[in-house]
């Protein structure tokens, strides 16, 4: 049992969206992300408006999620930001749509390896009141589906399950006898997909879709709302839901936005904040970005893989992304490559994190070759065909930084297969994480530069987004002196 106290912990109601549907999976890998994202694309086709939320620290669902809800899509992270900042992401979003759809991470019980359902899609089910819909792949399963979804129903009380949908159904008799299994076990059967290989959605990246893969994508998004709508009972899950009539048509018909007001940015006359933001750089938090702004930072897109240099600015964010896949116009963009790389030079503020960090490196080695990046830093990267690094960690600054004082400790999360050969005299952090249960150094950082594989979550880290607009206002000042 997670022994989640959700007695006082009512965000679902009043806060738009009625109650919010959680898509859970009974296990990694079932077909989560398909039938959440074929669900948002169901309800905006009925002219609902579409809250899309993702449990965890990942960065590519969201990215189907924006483009089949047509709207951003925020992470509820229990580790990243605290349980409390979970239920404010959480209103913020849902805050005038018609319906919120949360997509679960891993298996609905799994969180943080050794926490008792920390970080879990049933511990963020709870907090936000949420209706779980089990998700179950019945690929190799007939009647043994029966205490396995009575076991998910009776494991936690804090948790509702309101019914399930039953995924790679092998045949219209095996839909049947599936179909008895949850009715053994007592719990609602909300659709049956049949097994269709080609509905599942690619893992490779999605935080920007390419402009050449754009129009490819939304085809298949298409496809895969057709077939979630064909199978699954959305007039059940809208009266689950308590969705109330369309406020509004979706207004927004772009897969790669990353939050209202994250279009063209006002110009609000603070600290000038210069965003990468293209195909190449795409891993932000919608709520981080906003944490930023709301600590005073005028957020200003541009783009490494197609502008001739950076705007004018008065500090630099690199996200994440995929620099490997556009390493050669990375490298061939050298007028923007210098542009960053004499900023930096000239002390301009800057945080990097992992794509980010691999950019602002002298070279990038991808299978054999190695290509110019930006050399703003003593470093150099390659990929290494294998993961390197998975899941959260505690980094203590191993000395003051424009993010936070020495001896500082935040929280994270590391994804990545490439690899650095660190400085050993400008380490950023000491990071530890339950994987590998040892505290190793990690990152670069150096005057105004931190750059490093950790992904942080400004809007659970408000002191660090406060401290990167001071950094940036106070350099702003210093060259309005000169």
């Amino acid at each position: 049992m997670s022994g989640i106290d959700s007695n006082n912990l009512k965000a679902g109601a009043g806060s738009g969206g009625g109650t919010p549907l959680v898509i859970a999976g009974a296990a990694s890998g079932v077909g989560k992300t398909t039938v959440a994202a074929g669900i948002m694309g169901a309800c905006c086709r009925r002219g609902l408006s579409v809250a899309p939320f993702k449990v965890g620290p990942d960065y590519i669902d969201p990215g189907f999620h924006a483009c089949a809800a047509a709207a951003p899509s925020r992470n509820l992270d229990t580790w990243l930001t605290s349980p409390e900042e979970v239920k404010n992401i959480y209103r913020r979003g849902a805050a005038g749509a018609d319906i919120s759809v949360i997509e679960g991470v891993m298996g609905l019980f799994d969180g943080r390896a050794g926490a008792r359902g920390e970080g879990s899609t049933a511990e963020v089910a709870a907090l936000v009141s949420g209706a779980v819909v089990l998700v179950a792949d019945c690929a190799r399963q007939a009647r043994s589906l029966a205490p396995l979804l009575a076991g998910f129903a009776g494991f936690d009380e804090d948790v509702s399950i309101a019914g399930c949908i039953l995924n790679n159904a092998g045949s219209p008799e095996h839909a049947r006898i599936l179909r008895d299994a949850a009715r053994e076990a007592g719990v609602p059967v909300l659709g049956v997909l049949p097994r269709r290989p080609e509905m599942s959605l690619p893992a490779r990246h999605l935080g920007l879709v390419p402009a050449g893969e754009r129009e490819h994508f939304r085809e298949k998004m298409e496809l895969v709302t057709d077939h979630v709508q064909e199978n699954v009972d959305i007039g059940a899950l809208l009266a689950i839901a308590k969705a109330g009539p369309a406020a509004r048509q979706p207004e927004i018909d772009n897969p790669s936005w990353l939050g209202r007001g994250c279009g063209e940015p006002e110009r609000s006359g603070g600290a000038r904040l210069a965003v990468a933001r293209d195909e190449a750089f795409s891993f932000y938090y919608v709520d981080g970005l906003e944490a930023l702004a709301a600590a005073g930072a005028e957020l200003v897109w541009f783009s490494p893989l197609n502008d001739e240099g950076l705007p004018a600015c008065d500090a630099l964010y690199l996200g994440g992304g995929f620099p490997e896949m556009f390493a050669d116009r990375l490298e061939t963009n050298a007028a923007m490559r210098e542009s960053i790389a004499g900023a930096i030079a000239a002390g301009l503020p800057t945080y990097a994190e992992c794509g980010g960090l691999v950019y602002l490196c002298r070279h990038l080695e991808v299978e054999g070759r190695r290509y110019r990046m930006a050399a703003a830093l003593p470093l150099s990267a390659r990929m290494t065909g294998r993961r390197q690094a998975l899941g959260y960690v505690e980094a203590t600054a191993s000395r003051g930084n424009i993010l936070m004082p020495a001896g500082a400790t935040v929280r994270g999360h590391e994804f990545h297969w490439s690899a650095i050969d660190w400085d050993g005299g400008n380490f950023a952090y000491k990071c530890r994480s339950g994987r590998r249960g040892r505290c190793d150094p990690e990152g670069f950082c150096s005057g105004s530069v931190l750059a490093s594989y950790v992904h942080l979550h400004f809007g659970g880290n408000r002191a660090a987004a406060n401290a990167f607009v001071a950094a940036a206002g106070g350099a702003g000042e210093a060259r309005a002196r000169v």
